[in-house]
């Protein structure tokens, strides 16, 4: 009896890793069509609280910083200078996380000697994490 190989070759990416890269061929496709609007698609697709919080960070960074342009990012809301992405939320669903994640590129003006966070664990958004993510995008864009 002749038995079929059944496994699958690991790519070594997870199905989220190769979605995100979808999403990004994608985005590259759209071009300049890939903007507020589609930032706002993606941000009404994610599940409570991550919808919530992504709508409070994204009002936050238009208020704060309007120079900056909404745009996805591995299908993500950012937000970019320069066509460039210097800021961006991850919903917790999108890698299964526990957490939603508030983050910056190297684009960021973020330095601080030899070592600074670029990433921030988000659970809750609460008037104090808001303050810090304003004092932290007004940095990165300084």
């Amino acid at each position: 009896m002749i038995m079929k190989e059944t496994k699958k070759k690991s790519t070594g990416l997870s199905k989220g890793e190769i979605d995100a890269m979808k999403e990004t061929l994608a985005e590259r496709n759209a071009g300049k069509a890939n903007n507020e609007s589609a930032v706002l698609a993606k941000i009404a697709q994610m599940r409570e609280p991550d919808r919530s919080m992504a709508k409070r960070v994204h009002a936050i960074i238009k208020v704060t910083a309007p120079a900056l342009s909404p745009r996805t990012w591995y299908g993500m809301p950012a937000y970019a200078k320069d066509d460039k992405v210097v800021c961006f939320f991850q919903s917790a669903q999108k890698f299964k996380s526990r957490y939603s994640t508030f983050g910056f590129s190297d684009k960021a003006k973020l330095d601080e000697g030899a070592m600074w966070p670029i990433s921030f664990a988000l659970k809750k958004l609460t008037k104090a994490e808001e303050e810090k993510i304003v004092a932290l995008v007004k940095k990165a864009i300084s």
